[in-house]
């Protein structure tokens, strides 16, 4: 592993490049920041070999761009990207982004938002269950969040003009867009040709890979690490959860990212304090996150609690990666698929089955949750964002599905299972800070009655404290 032989003096560097290429698999001039290349660029040769053994994943560097591809071994129906806004994307942007990229793979040098509106319209009718049509203003809205995703990485570059306007207006509104060619065919780079799948299993893991090769056991058990919040051994087969359990299959993970495993019984997680890798922080600012984190304490509480009868215990639900490739492959449009060619769908691998009896979880059941997040928003409701004050119901639902994409909980019929690693928060404090009174500027002019003596303002944040 060529980290081993970089001086110490210079490992955080190289580490912060590791981490910047495995955020972000597309790196630019100007995606995600002015430094970022350079920076990458300085430990291509280094960064290459380590990411190739580590995880079986290839980084190609040009002047330009930085591309890493990843081996995916299942979906994740948490990863997805958003727009400006923190929205995910849905069916209708994504059918969007791939019809733009491929209208910018042609043509000049420059385009005009319309006439690329023009291109993508034209070829979604031609692409059953997708259409664009400008006199939709949700459609004209999705297919901007298509074209800014892009232009934040630095695919196009507004010379002129402004989206904004032309979202809202397509009559009185225009921008003009520079193309980067470079980064708009490092962009799209599928391992196979989309028009031969008929099933999203060929863009998994390829074939040809013995799944019992030890080196590859451990590339997966490592790609786990980086990819998920928490890998626990009851998730994996008795030789992953063998090479979960080696130090040497973290060390190097460590080594090349600068984080640290976190080991516990039930399995490991890359802790990353400063969010330096992630891509949710938790905790974090936000009602939902706050909510997310006080629901965490309470089930903590709950689950420790002497006093009280021990709570339900079922095990986890069944993997439920079967179902998503199912959900996915219903999605595909089958006239697109090029039959003479098409591969059949690849059957899926047995996995190993495992010796080990896998743990049973608390359950908390429904009841227990709503009057948890009733008595939450009794207490702290007046800190909480507006929308949510209205919407306790949509709050929960919010938090829930929050701590069940951080691998906290596990959503099952009738409640929630509490996984292992949500005692980390078990130790949390909460305080509200307080603002200070106002100033009175003219001390001379008596207050109104009303707005004598200090207040808390309604927006004042939640903190916490680890203990």
């Amino acid at each position: 592993m060529r980290a081993r032989t970089i001086p110490s003096v210079d490992l955080d560097s190289y580490q912060r490049a590791a981490r910047l290429v495995l955020n972000h698999h597309l790196i630019t001039r100007s995606y995600p920041d002015r430094t970022a290349l350079s920076l990458v660029r300085r430990w291509a040769t280094e960064l290459r070999e380590d990411l190739l053994t580590v995880f079986g994943y290839r980084l190609e560097v040009t002047e330009t761009t930085a591309r890493l591809f990843t081996v995916v071994d299942r979906l994740d129906a948490g990863a997805g990207t958003v727009t400006t806004t923190d929205r995910p994307f849905d069916r209708r942007r994504y059918a969007y982004l791939a019809l733009v990229l491929a209208a910018l793979g042609r043509g000049s040098s420059q385009i005009t938002l319309s006439e690329l509106a023009e291109h993508v319209a034209s070829e979604a009718s031609r692409v059953e269950g997708v259409e664009l049509d400008t006199e939709r203003a949700a459609d004209r809205y999705a297919f901007v969040d298509a074209v800014t995703w892009l232009a934040t990485r630095g695919a196009i570059t507004l010379a002129d003009g402004d989206t904004d306007g032309w979202a809202h207006d397509p009559g009185s509104g225009e921008a003009l867009f520079d193309i980067d060619r470079a980064v708009v065919t490092a962009l799209f780079r599928p391992s196979r040709a989309l028009q031969h799948l008929d099933s999203v299993r060929g863009l998994l893991t390829g074939p040809g890979v013995p799944r019992t090769d030890t080196a590859e056991i451990r590339r997966r058990v490592r790609r786990a690490l980086v990819q998920r919040p928490v890998v626990y051994a009851d998730e994996l087969d008795d030789e992953e959860a063998l090479q979960l359990a080696l130090p040497r299959t973290t060390d190097e993970v460590e080594l090349l990212t600068g984080l640290v495993c976190e080991r516990r019984a039930e399995g490991v997680a890359l802790v990353d304090t400063a969010g330096r890798l992630s891509d949710v922080r938790f905790p974090s600012t936000g009602t939902v996150a706050q909510v997310a984190l006080l629901l965490a304490v309470e089930i903590c509480d709950r689950v420790l609690d002497p006093d009280a009868a021990a709570p339900e215990r079922r095990p986890l639900p069944g993997d439920r990666h079967d179902a998503l490739v199912a959900a996915v492959d219903a999605a595909i449009p089958r006239a697109t698929v090029f039959a003479p060619l098409a591969a059949g769908a690849p059957a899926p691998e047995d996995a190993p089955e495992s010796t080990r009896t896998p743990d049973r979880c608390p359950l908390l059941d429904d009841a227990w949750l709503a009057g948890t997040i009733g008595r939450l928003v009794d207490a702290y409701g007046r800190t909480f964002a507006a929308q949510w004050q209205a919407d306790p119901a949509g709050l929960a639902d919010a938090a829930i599905e929050l701590l069940d994409r951080l691998r906290l909980v596990a959503r099952v019929p009738g409640g929630v299972l509490a996984l292992p690693a949500i005692a980390r928060y078990r130790g949390a404090t909460v305080s509200v800070r307080e603002k200070d009174p106002q100033i009175d500027l003219f001390p001379d002019t008596p207050a109104p009655a009303a707005a004598a003596g200090p207040r808390s303002d309604p927006t004042d944040p939640i903190t916490t404290e680890m203990s």
